[in-house]
């Protein structure tokens, strides 16, 4: 038996070689889009943009259709990377282009300017050195590791993607997007900025190069180099955010197209996304041309919803760009060829990024992995960045470090068809712009506010969303133990991500005006020729001359609206609309006023009037039959006539006089 050990030794060594040839160990793509919703390809049911490459990914991959994101960039990014929570990483807005705040920085500040009721969390603006992230987990298991394009999780060296566990890197920062998408990108090639402060070892490549291609070029270096080797390629794009600088001949043919839904209409969105498919085509094409395919998970992914704000007509940063403006020549390129349209549109989800309705963050995730995953199905799992992190380790055998939290669960499972996943519910965090978390389990999806807003009056909004994709039916007055159940959830999400909860502000002075605007429930609202005062559940107006008004630049949607009013009016009389679109510089003569009567009475009525708007609305006057005595005004809603979606909303039925 001695002599047989040696030779048993030597066949099981070769053998164990033998099966390792013939079994490489497998590669990972990760292949990530800014800023694209859920309804930006074909895929998904788009029938404006054209993507080819991918609807050839999805005819082999697994397809989901609740897929989720944080509704702003590096959120999701350092979810993807850490496998946590928003919530517990501490990156919850997309910041990561700012100096990394001290040490000893408080997040949750001791107080808040007076008019603020409440204290208010900040989000962390770099990933933390002490995560383990999934690059270095990969890498220290023996892959290599390439990252190339937008990284936003960090501006100083210490926090780069080279720090984080990456061995190749192709970046340029600061990120919300590149200095420029046509080369020379922002930097002379000895890394001097330009002008604003760039850093990363992006370089320029042939004058007008856009940088979705040279980022491809970067990528398939990485792939061929390692294609002997298991490598891990993070391929983060910088399209289809903006600055929109796209390639004009693309546009030019998307200019001519016209959606038969009605609802995606920007050639120049259109133009970047074409580019984008064409990139993921080459990638495609070289782990095909390679032998590299079957042995490659690829995963398509987005960061947030469709951009449905940006740079359209109701985006007042624009109107501050002037011919001295870095960014001049791009507007009036954006403008040119899309007018006032916001770059995209993702119904019938409702809104976008930065908001944490569908449109912000449910997005395209296609999976493929040839073998494992059955080509051309679709899931309708609820997943999300989270979980990236915990099944790339999973399909790779790779197990995971005992001293990373990971929040996430692998959906090889699910990609597999061999099982569900186990976890309760799904959460979203995000505390800033109009601040709210939301919860998803099963069909039911709810949302709480920290604060009533303007817009969103209502602190709590329950869904339906098999019944309601579209958001429109608030039914948390209807179903009020669903919403304690998901609100018991939410409660138990933040006890244990050690969620920075809003505070109140010991400071908090509602009649305060030092040092902070004029804020409270009229806000937005402009009396002329009137007076407008706060009395207990109301607003009274009263005449102070000839034509008395309430003006408003605060109600901004395109298409037909409803203007819903209660009133309480002893005398009433014959009332009117006008506005002028966005696009008008004076009030038409004719055609967009609207004529109304409101009944003498002592006791609340509601008046409905339809405002057959064309365009985008600019300026709404609102003129009430005050010159005979006052009116008090319960409440002012302009409403979509379409989905009967909220636009602008003024509720005084709780104020104080």
């Amino acid at each position: 038996m001695h002599r047989l050990l040696p030779v048993l030794l030597f066949l099981f060594a070769l053998g164990s070689l033998s099966a390792s040839a013939a079994e490489p160990r497998p590669n990972v793509v990760l292949f990530l889009v800014d800023d694209m919703g859920w309804m930006d390809s074909e895929p998904y049911g788009s029938k404006f943009y054209e993507t080819p490459n991918m609807t050839r990914l999805s005819k082999q991959s697994m397809r989901f259709t609740n897929a989720y994101a944080v509704p702003l960039c590096s959120p999701t990014r350092a979810s993807i990377l850490t496998g946590q929570y928003s919530a517990r990483h501490g990156i919850t807005s997309a910041s990561g282009h700012q100096p990394p705040r001290p040490a000893d920085f408080e997040y949750l500040p001791k107080t808040a300017k007076p008019n603020q009721k409440f204290r208010m969390p900040i989000s962390k603006n770099y990933l933390d050195p002490e995560q383990y992230t999934l690059a270095e987990a990969l890498r220290d298991a023996g892959y290599r590791t390439g990252h190339f394009g937008k990284w936003h999780l960090g501006l100083t060296a210490p926090h780069r993607p080279d720090k984080q566990g990456f061995e190749t890197v192709w970046h340029c920062a600061p990120d919300p997007g590149p200095p420029s998408y046509f080369s020379p990108y922002g930097v002379f090639p000895d890394g001097k900025p330009t002008g604003r402060h760039h850093v990363g070892n992006i370089t320029d490549g042939p004058e007008g190069e856009h940088i979705t291609d040279r980022l491809t070029d970067e990528a398939l270096k990485f792939i061929e180099a390692h294609q002997q080797e298991p490598f891990y390629l993070n391929l983060w794009h910088y399209s289809v955010h903006g600055p929109w600088q796209h390639k004009e001949a693309y546009t030019k043919e998307f200019a001519k197209k016209q959606d038969p839904r009605g609802e995606q209409k920007n050639p120049v969105m259109a133009s970047m996304l074409q580019n984008v498919d064409e990139s993921l085509g080459r990638i495609l094409d070289k782990l095909d041309e390679l032998k590299l395919a079957e042995n490659t998970l690829f995963i398509f992914y987005s960061d947030n919803g469709g951009n449905a704000h940006s740079w359209s007509s109701e985006d007042p940063k624009i109107q501050r760009i002037t011919e001295k403006h870095p960014l001049y020549a791009t507007v009036k390129s954006y403008r040119k060829w899309a007018g006032g349209e916001p770059p995209t549109n993702n119904a019938p989800l409702r809104e976008g990024k930065g908001r944490i309705y569908e449109g912000g963050q449910r997005v395209p995730l296609m999976v493929r992995w040839p073998g494992h995953i059955q080509p051309g199905t679709t899931s309708d799992a609820i997943v999300g960045p989270i979980d990236l992190y915990p099944t790339i380790l999973d399909a790779m055998h790779v197990k995971q470090s005992d001293a990373q939290i990971i929040d996430g669960e692998s959906i090889l499972p699910v990609l597999k068809q061999k099982g569900d996943l186990q976890r309760t519910a799904w959460f979203t965090w995000f505390p800033h712009l109009i601040p709210a978390v939301s919860v998803r389990q099963g069909d039911w999806k709810l949302i709480r506010r920290f604060e009533p807003h303007p817009k969103y009056p209502e602190v709590r909004e329950l869904y339906n969303l098999t019944e309601d994709i579209g958001e429109t039916k608030n039914l948390a007055a209807t179903h009020p133990e669903k919403v304690k159940a998901l609100d018991a959830l939410i409660d138990q999400f933040v006890k244990e991500t050690g969620a920075l909860y809003p505070q109140p502000n010991p400071d908090y002075n509602p009649r305060s005006t030092a040092g902070v605007p004029k804020r409270g429930p009229t806000q937005g609202l402009v009396p002329k020729f009137s007076k407008l005062t706060l009395v207990d559940g109301a607003a009274r107006m009263e005449a102070d001359g000839r034509t008395p008004f309430l003006g408003t630049a605060q109600v901004k949607h395109r298409g037909p609206m409803t203007l819903k009013l209660r009133l309480k009016s002893p005398q009433g009389g014959a009332g009117k609309v006008l506005w002028k679109t966005w696009q008008q510089e004076d009030f038409p003569k004719t055609g967009q006023t609207v004529n109304f009567d409101l009944k003498a009475n002592p006791d609340w009525q509601e008046v409905e009037v339809p405002l057959p708007v064309e365009g985008m609305s600019g300026i709404i006057r609102l003129y009430l039959p005050v010159q005979e005595g006052p009116i008090e005004i319960g409440s002012i809603q302009y409403r979509s006539a379409k989905t009967n979606r909220p636009v602008r909303v003024w509720d005084f039925s709780k104020v104080k006089g």
